[in-house]
């Protein structure tokens, strides 16, 4: 069973579970030693066309996966082939496969590989570097690699880490510093930013400007202020909203700040495989308040097919400030 994301991870002040914290401090410096040995020792393979890994520095809910798709809708405009490359989380293809959304299924390639395919060409694979030869060989001339800043398989050509930009609350993206699993890290943040090219830094549509102490956090590196904006209003009337990923509490505020009459709200982990008897339970929940059921699309890409025609997808996207900065950037990596 899946745990949910534990939520004292984003708080910055120590005093927050203080007894966890100590005693899986050390699993953590093992954890940061493996990672750095990993990526130390790789020799990363070219496949050929230009590889743009849209990363983390977080174990999840930057927002990553919207970054990723805003990009492959630029560069595809702009008359560029790029396909999109994942690991395919949750899936049981081991690939390398095209996602097909009229043939997969989430347990099949994952939920934000089927979300993605509904725009762009996406391959799933567990080995990256034979995902991306087999993207080029179909004829990719770019490859965006939703996640993988951690993973030094490939070459890559532009990294660009996505960082979650909410500050309320007692938030802080990076928790105390702490890598997993004593905090949210996936590796330590100066030897994250060291690698990248560029951050990503993801804000929600309700919050005017970024936090000027994490911007301070992340300088050395160009950030590119983006927004996370709804691609369509939530659905009328009253709304009991339901997520599965790494910060479902994000889901919920986002509902509010975008007008959603939300009677209720149900939070699981990420990546939340929903049964016949959740779903029953989360339909009844809503019929004791006269709600519709919302969600959003990584979350549908998840229900069962019978299931889909009684729950709205609620749609998101990655609006960056500055797009002429962004397509500077793309140009430089496509060269």
């Amino acid at each position: 069973m899946k745990l949910a994301t534990p939520r004292w991870w984003y708080v910055r002040e120590r005093a927050s579970a203080p007894v966890t914290r100590a005693l899986l401090r050390p699993l953590s410096w093992i954890w940061a030693w493996a990672a750095a040995r990993r990526i130390a020792r790789a020799r990363p393979a070219d496949p050929g066309a230009p590889v743009i890994c849209i990363g983390n520095l977080t174990m999840g809910g930057a927002g990553k996966t919207p970054v990723a798709r805003e990009i492959l809708r630029r560069l595809r405009a702009q008359g560029v082939d790029a396909h999109g490359l994942s690991r395919g989380y949750g899936g049981e293809l081991a690939g390398p496969v095209r996602v097909d959304p009229a043939r997969h299924a989430s347990r099949q390639v994952g939920d934000e590989p089927l979300m993605l395919a509904a725009d762009a060409p996406i391959w799933v694979a567990r080995d990256r570097a034979a995902g991306a030869l087999a993207a080029v060989r179909a004829g990719a001339k770019a490859v965006v690699m939703d996640d993988g800043h951690q993973n030094p398989s490939l070459t890559k050509t532009l990294s660009l880490v996505v960082v979650d930009g909410e500050t309320r609350d007692g938030e802080w993206p990076f928790g105390d510093g702490a890598v997993f699993p004593a905090g949210p890290m996936r590796e330590p943040l100066a030897a994250g930013l060291a690698r990248a090219d560029a951050v990503a830094l993801l804000l929600p549509a309700d919050l005017p400007e970024a936090d000027p102490h994490l911007l301070a956090a992340l300088a050395g590196r160009p950030v590119l202020i983006a927004r996370l904006t709804p691609a369509a209003p939530p659905p009328a009337g009253p709304q009991l909203g339901f997520a599965g990923v790494a910060k479902p509490w994000k889901v919920e505020r986002a509902l509010k700040a975008a007008g959603c009459d939300l009677a209720d709200f149900a939070g699981f982990p990420d990546h939340f495989a929903y049964d016949e008897p959740v779903l029953r339970r989360l339909a009844d929940r809503a019929a004791r308040c006269s709600a519709g059921l919302v969600t959003t699309e990584k979350d549908w890409a998840r229900l069962p097919p019978e299931w889909r025609a009684r729950v709205t997808a609620w749609p998101v996207r990655a609006a960056f400030d500055d797009e002429a900065a962004l397509d500077a950037l793309l140009r430089r990596a496509l060269g």
